[in-house]
């Protein structure tokens, strides 16, 4: 498979790889059609698995290269500063587009929704809500992909493979969480089923821009990657962790977040 993605463009690739996110979302959304619930732990576990993933995917797959890019143009002292400014940068974006875009998160009531006021349904604010999750997402993979076409000796084509898949599994329970509580609610399936997926097409629109913006700017490739990693970890700390843990069953999500870690650890190290 990497074979044949070498032949291709970067920019192609990157959009190939988010589509398989945006498809692997769309697969958790499907299972509405043949469950109606799903275990309060069993969730707690994916979310658990999700946060683990995204963790090990910001420092391997994104905060390493961007710090040995920097090698060649900082002098030892100031490595860091690409990577420092990129991550703090992308905590600030993710800060930002949580205080003004309007979100509900999962199993919360219409009435603690976030961002500015707004008169949308239940429905359109679980969607952007984990459409937040999926930017950043979308965009590490772009980059990745981006600095493989840029030939910097830190960047490789099988850890942006790694990224793309660790990041479609953990994608598999946020399409469920979009898709199950509509179905609760009384929506159809195809319906519950149609805005979980939905939740997962910004990913490719962010792969693709992403991969794009690094092969002409790339003096700014360290700094991108540095800003996926930074707003996924937002997206860990201030979302997934909280959730998985709302039971008051830690365990479960914990254990879920060591396996995560692991697996993404694993798929990085063994493709790079």
């Amino acid at each position: 498979m990497i074979d044949h993605l070498r032949e291709l463009h970067p920019v192609v690739q990157a959009l190939l790889a988010t589509l398989f996110t945006w498809g692997v979302t769309a697969l958790g959304a499907s299972a509405v059609f043949f469950v109606r619930n799903i275990n309060r732990r069993v969730l707690d576990g994916m979310l658990g698995f999700a946060a683990g993933v995204m963790i090990a995917a910001s420092f391997w797959s994104l905060l390493a290269p961007a710090i040995e890019m920097s090698a060649d143009s900082w002098s030892p002292a100031l490595v860091w500063v690409p990577a420092a400014a990129g991550f703090v940068a992308g905590g600030i974006f993710l800060w930002s587009a949580d205080k003004i875009l309007p979100h509900l998160h999962p199993g919360f009531p219409v009435e603690k929704a976030e961002g500015v006021k707004t008169s949308w349904e239940r429905s359109v604010l679980l969607v952007l809500a984990i459409t937040l999750h999926n930017i950043p997402e979308g965009l590490a993979i772009g980059v990745a992909f981006g600095a493989v076409a840029a030939g910097l000796p830190s960047a490789s084509l099988g850890a942006a493979v790694a990224l793309a898949i660790g990041i479609g599994i953990q994608n598999f329970p946020e399409g469920m969480a979009v898709s199950m509580p509509l179905r609760r609610e009384g929506k159809s399936r195809l319906k519950s089923f149609w805005y979980g997926q939905l939740s997962g097409i910004v990913e490719p629109v962010a792969g693709v821009l992403g991969a794009a913006a690094v092969l002409v700017f790339r003096p700014a490739l360290p700094y991108a990657l540095a800003f996926a990693a930074g707003a996924m970890i937002y997206v860990v700390v201030e979302e997934l962790i909280p959730e998985s843990q709302a039971e008051k069953k830690g365990d479960v999500a914990t254990v879920g977040a060591m396996a995560g870690f692991t697996i993404m650890m694993i798929l990085d190290v063994a493709l790079s």
